[in-house]
């Protein structure tokens, strides 16, 4: 192979997260590799700005659930298979595919049976250490490295017989510093919440489906909580797609909450609030990223639940009692999550008192557990893909 051509990287992003990933790795391979790179691949339009030209529209594949992938599933595979003999065609330097699973490895295992020698690296590992562990052992012949978005994962496929996998970064970890020096005060003024009472932050999901479950469990939370104590300013970021579904039940809050919407004002919240009542997930990372003290609450539906309990290998659910390895904040799933177990681990956290100051300490930890040695996660991503890349153009 000719050591002036550019170098050749095939990129697959099956959502706007992803997307989100990718742009900031295509970014931080071009300040790191000294020569021209050549991109080709599925993404949207952050990674189209750095260079990509997309085969399809990324939309076409971004579907979540089962449901809704066996609802398009026929358009989903061709959509697979022109993206396996675009890869072949392109004959790239390495593969890189960045989360959403059911699309992009199906596409890496026939790029490997077609062309075994050209590397693929996976960024974003699939949760095999907390449900279907033998997908770590069963990613081996097809994924050549795995970038690793949360500390432990490493740990987990080395113990689950995984591919090699190095932990880059959250991309929060970018902006921790960020986020922790914000100041909630002008969102307080903004939406004249009272300065006598404690502001609670309540994050009942992004999609309709866990609003639909959560919603009322939360409001039946807050109303124990004022019936008990001081009446809270309630706060609750939304995203466009749930507003009007959480705008439907506003009338029955014991204080209507304030809708905030957008990423300044969310974190600003978390900054402004004493304490949050919050579904399980990122935003639980979030949380704690912000320094914010946080119950937690799930519930999915009851048919699932009995699959889950089969499947589930850990005891925990939030990502941020994962990243610390305890469960330093208290969870509630399932038939557990009810106002009358919420009420009282929120309430103790909107005064000052032991299961507050036990929450504190524990969110102090959490920057030094996501840090990553050195860099930004894109850099610490990019390293490892010129790792692959570099020696086979030049082999």
């Amino acid at each position: 192979m000719s050591r002036d051509r550019p170098l050749k990287l095939f990129v697959v992003a099956g959502e706007h997260s992803g997307d989100a990933l990718g742009a900031k790795l295509m970014a931080a391979l071009g300040a790191r590799h000294p020569g021209a790179i050549t991109y080709a691949g599925v993404g949207g339009e952050l990674m189209e700005a750095q260079g990509l030209t997309s085969l399809f529209a990324m939309s076409d594949v971004a579907v979540m659930g089962p449901v809704a992938i066996l609802k398009r599933l026929g358009p989903i595979v061709k959509r697979v298979y022109r993206t396996i003999d675009a890869a072949i065609a392109f004959e790239p330097d390495a593969v890189i595919i960045i989360d959403s699973p059911e699309f992009t490895h199906p596409i890496a295992k026939r790029i490997r049976k077609r062309r075994p020698h050209i590397p693929i690296i996976d960024y974003v590992s699939p949760t095999v250490w907390a449900w279907r562990p033998g997908r770590a052992k069963a990613m081996r012949p097809y994924v050549d490295h795995l970038l690793a978005l949360l500390p432990f994962e490493p740990d987990a496929h080395a113990r689950l017989g995984g591919p090699p996998c190095t932990y880059v970064g959250h991309p929060l970890v970018e902006r921790i510093d960020q986020f922790r020096a914000l100041d909630g005060e002008p969102l307080r003024q903004r939406l004249g919440l009272d300065a006598s009472r404690p502001v609670l932050v309540v994050l009942p999901g992004s999609r309709r489906t866990e609003v639909g479950r959560l919603i009322d469990v939360f409001r039946d939370t807050v109303r124990l909580i004022a019936e008990r104590g001081p009446v809270p300013e309630v706060v609750i970021p939304v995203v466009p797609t749930v507003r009007g579904m959480i705008e439907e039940g506003l009338a029955a809050w014991p204080a209507r909450p304030h809708l905030v919407e957008g990423e300044l004002d969310k974190w600003s919240a978390f900054k402004l609030a004493d304490a949050a009542l919050a579904a399980s997930g990122t935003v639980t990372l979030e949380l704690a990223v912000a320094g914010t003290p946080m119950v937690i609450g799930y519930k999915v539906e009851a048919i699932f639940a009995r699959f889950l309990r089969r499947m589930v290998q850990v005891d925990m659910a939030g990502l941020s009692n994962l990243v610390l390895g305890e469960k330093a904040f208290p969870e509630r799933m399932q038939e557990a999550c009810t106002a009358e177990e919420l009420a009282p681990l929120v309430g103790a956290l909107l005064t000052d008192g032991p299961a507050r100051q036990a929450q504190l300490a524990a969110l102090a930890q959490v920057p030094a557990r996501l840090a990553v040695p050195h860099g930004s996660p894109s850099d610490a991503a990019a390293e490892v893909v010129l790792r692959y890349a570099v020696p086979r153009r030049l082999g």
